[in-house]
């Protein structure tokens, strides 16, 4: 009875750090490198230097990202299904910052709205990747660049 009980009570110990290695291992996370600077997605939202959110409501973002239909039209690119990536092209360093992509608006974070038309938007990028989505490739453009001093809603 007593070999039940310390298994029982190990029970969670245990899964907490099989989950605690399959969350915070480090994998290949979308990053941007400019320079001797990275800006990477964040693992975590607690380790992030820069939250931004996404909306549907054109009126309610702060920054416009359009999604382009070819790399030349874009401000940004991304093109990543080459053979032998470089695995360490965008390594952590303490200089890196992290950008977390949060649920909700908060405060003065960027909100971004992601659409097809270019005619109002702040960036346009050009996304073809095995690893990035476009509202990775859109927070990481807006975390390098800073946000828009202008609101959307002012246009």
């Amino acid at each position: 009875m007593l070999r039940l009980k310390i298994l029982v009570s190990a029970a969670p110990l245990i899964a907490a750090a099989i989950l605690a290695r399959v969350e915070f291992s480090p994998g290949i996370r979308p990053c941007l490198a400019i320079g001797s600077n990275t800006i990477q997605i964040a693992s975590v939202p607690w380790h992030a230097d820069l939250h931004v959110s996404f909306t549907d409501d054109p009126s309610l973002a702060t920054v416009r990202v359009a999604i382009s239909d070819s790399a030349e039209t874009a401000d940004f690119a991304v093109v990543d299904d080459v053979d032998g990536m470089e695995e360490t092209a965008c390594a952590a360093t303490p200089a890196t910052r992290f950008v977390a992509i949060s649920a909700y608006a908060s405060g003065s974070a960027p909100v971004i709205y992601l659409s097809h038309d270019d005619s109002t938007s702040d960036y346009r990028i050009f996304v073809r990747s095995k690893r990035f989505t476009e509202r990775d490739a859109a927070a990481l453009v807006v975390g390098a660049r800073g946000e828009r001093p202008h609101l959307a809603a002012e246009l």
